[in-house]
């Protein structure tokens, strides 16, 4: 309910908050100094014909602090929560991924939302949420109150972000509309098995239709600046989903018509240079685009025929989170010491296991960069190749002209190098050709899909290689995972619980820090409490007593345990090692580690 002793802020006649009015409120509230006021009501309104700004804009423009604490901004966001203070109504950040598009959008017209810079927030049965940032101007509420037949509720709303997502919003939705306005009928196009037969319905929606080009503009840039790493595209009986994983965890974003997710597809695949025609197989391309910041942005496409069409997901590769510097890798001290001190190495295999998603390329990348100098020959074989960097000579697996990895290293041992990259050692003859190339002096760096790091010894023994191959060539192994690392910006401390530290790391014998973190949830976290990932992991050297285990009877449990022995940490205690640094939780670490074996 508004307050009456907000009423002040507004014009009694036209209900527009009033410069003078919300600069005298600040100054009552000693938010901002006699001098700054004074400043401001002196300069003359926007002339006629230039944007005209509310008072709540025009005030954060100052760029001034606040009087109380001289560190705070008094930004849009600032002011914004004021007025919500001041008139007793919720503030709300728009999340565009927690909005209804299709619902919101049809509440009213995109033309009466600009005019009165109101934007639907969200639809509910008996009530609907309207933001504005002019809670007194409601000449809007009362037309809106007769048409809908709903309660309508108000929440204060940053004017900036009210007519940013005015824009996005009704921009798709027009799209969507558009799209399927043009394909001329409204059921699916889609081939699915459950496809009717639609006798003299001709319509059909290209994917180069302006409407289908608009929503894929849209879907990738929004996908950036929600930092989401992976776009699934899924279509379903009657809609296809859009949806984004950001932070390792899934996130719906979208409900297209059938038809219209088919054409958005069949654009991507346009982009992406696939057979636009065949949907009856799985393919994989690639596209270069553009972030909102104009950096380079490469995606990998891989397609897959289900029951209700072609499913599409794209990996997101942005450079500045594929080739990080190495201390933003998540290493502790310790383990970078150890494991530059195996890239190092001027020989050898070195191995990077972990399940997909896990951040294997990022280490490897990461420390290919760190090693490419001008003086050092640098060649890859991927499967495909994740990202273009011109310090490395970069080869692609080709199946259909029978150039796999192993013909790949093969080709690579004639072309001079120093340092060869694997991307997967999948089979015997691709390990057999990285360990001739380890044997002939070289540093191969590779991946495999094991859940440790000990794992990988009895991998490589199992796909066939000689025991005593493994012992002269293998440097050593790290396994990984990402953990989510709380939000900066909602995280709070309290004491540790000593028992459950105790229980975890009893058999390290560590300290138990006086104080744990644990995240409260904010907007800027969508209410998670985490944002970001950071990479846990695990490192095993091949010391002399592991050498001394690599039998062709070797037991895994008596490798791991030596490992222990000669100093190597559990995944699971490296994420500790990070809950005590306060940057995650012990239910993150225990829910992507798998508990050491210690008995």
């Amino acid at each position: 309910m508004l307050t009456e002793d907000a009423k002040r802020f507004a014009d009694p006649v036209t209900g527009k908050l009033e410069l003078e009015a919300v600069l005298d409120g600040l100054l009552i509230d000693g938010l901002i100094e006699e001098s700054n006021s004074s400043l401001l009501r002196s300069i003359a309104r926007p002339a006629a014909g230039k944007p005209q700004v509310g008072p709540l804009e025009r005030i954060a423009a100052g760029g001034w602090s606040n009087a109380h604490d001289p560190a705070q901004k008094i930004d849009l966001e600032f002011l914004t929560r004021w007025l919500a203070r001041k008139t007793n109504l919720p503030w709300k950040r728009i999340d565009p991924l927690q909005i209804d598009v299709p619902a919101v959008t049809a509440v009213m017209s995109h033309a009466y939302a600009s005019r009165f810079n109101v934007i639907c927030v969200e639809v509910a049965p008996d009530h609907v949420v309207f933001g504005t940032a002019e809670p007194f101007y409601n000449e809007w509420q009362h037309e809106l109150q007769r048409v809908l037949q709903k309660e309508i509720r108000l929440v204060i709303c940053n004017p900036a972000d009210i007519r940013r997502y005015l824009q996005e919003l009704y921009s798709v939705s027009r799209s969507v509309l558009g799209a399927k306005k043009d394909q001329g009928y409204q059921s699916s196009a889609v081939q699915n098995l459950e496809q009717l037969m639609e006798l003299g319905r001709g319509g059909k929606l290209e994917a180069n239709d302006s409407h289908v080009v608009s929503i894929v503009d849209w879907l990738l840039q929004y996908a950036y600046e929600q930092r989401a790493s992976d776009i699934h595209l899924e279509p379903r009986r009657e809609t296809g989903a859009v949806r984004f994983r950001i932070d390792g965890v899934m996130q719906q974003v979208y409900d297209m018509p059938g038809a219209v997710m088919a054409a958005v597809t069949s654009r991507l695949k346009i982009l992406g240079r696939l057979d636009v025609a065949e949907k009856r197989r799985p393919q994989d391309g690639r596209l270069k685009t553009r972030n909102g910041e104009g950096k380079e942005v490469e995606l990998r496409i891989s397609t897959m025929p289900t029951a209700f069409g072609e499913k599409m997901v794209m990996r997101i590769f942005d450079p500045e989170v594929l080739v990080k510097d190495q201390s933003q890798l998540g290493f502790d001290s310790r383990e970078a010491d150890i494991w530059n001190g195996m890239i190092r190495q001027p020989n050898g295999i070195l191995l990077v296991t972990g399940p997909t998603g896990s951040g294997k390329t990022t280490t490897l990348y990461s420390s290919l960069q760190l090693l490419a100098t001008p003086d050092v020959n640098v060649c890859t074989i991927e499967d495909p190749i994740e990202l273009v960097v011109p310090a490395f000579n970069q080869m692609q697996v080709q199946h259909n002209i029978e150039l796999d990895f192993a013909a790949g290293v093969r080709t690579l041992l004639r072309q001079d190098p120093d340092i060869i990259m694997v991307g997967e050692i999948r089979d015997l003859e691709t390990a057999q050709m990285a360990v001739q190339a380890a044997l002939t002096g070289h540093l191969v760096l590779s991946t495999l899909h094991t859940n440790d790091a000990a794992s990988a010894v009895t991998r490589l023994l199992e796909l066939g290689i000689p025991y005593y191959l493994i012992r002269s060539t293998l440097i050593g192994v790290v396994a990984q995972r990402l953990i989510r690392t709380f939000c900066p910006h909602c995280v709070s401390q309290q004491p540790m619980d000593e028992q459950q530290w105790q229980s975890l790391m009893a058999p390290w014998k560590a300290q138990t820090p006086a104080h744990m973190h644990v995240p409260n949830g904010c907007l800027e976290c969508r209410n998670t409490g985490f944002l970001g990932r950071a990479g846990i992991y695990e490192l095993l050297q091949m010391s002399p007593g592991v050498k001394n285990l690599v039998t062709p009877d070797v037991h895994l449990e008596d490798l791991r345990k030596q490992a222990y022995k000669d100093g190597m940490r559990p995944m699971r205690i490296s994420g500790l090692g990070k809950v005590a640094q306060g940057k995650t939780s012990f239910e993150e670490v225990l829910k992507v580690t798998p508990a050491p074996l210690l008995d």
